[in-house]
């Protein structure tokens, strides 16, 4: 996870700046208040092979952690453990030779 989110800051600090400032100002709506800045930041994300893989791999665990978050709006923190679960998950992916990979 540490290489995707290197890459993600690298080729996407903007749009993750700008998403996480969002989230941060609307806790109980982010979801709709920032719905065209998640999707900013998927578009910059989806090219990178690590990023993809990472994504391809973990899909059941990301998937558990949006739905959790969509389901727990005024209360992100109750989704806790589906980010440990992802992020284990992220940890386990094998990314060598796709490091170096430019977008």
């Amino acid at each position: 996870m540490q290489a995707a989110m290197e890459i993600t800051a690298k080729y996407c600090q903007k749009e993750m700046e700008e998403y996480g400032a969002c989230v941060a100002s609307h806790p109980a709506e982010w979801q709709q208040q920032c719905q065209h800045l998640k999707v900013k930041v998927a578009q910059c994300t989806s090219s990178h092979p690590v990023i993809k893989k990472i994504r391809t791999d973990c899909a059941g665990e990301f998937a558990e952690f949006e739905r959790c978050l969509r389901e727990n709006q005024a209360s992100a923190q109750t989704c806790s453990p589906h980010v440990v679960r992802f992020l284990a998950c992220a940890e386990t992916v094998d990314i060598k030779g796709l490091g170096n990979a430019v977008p």
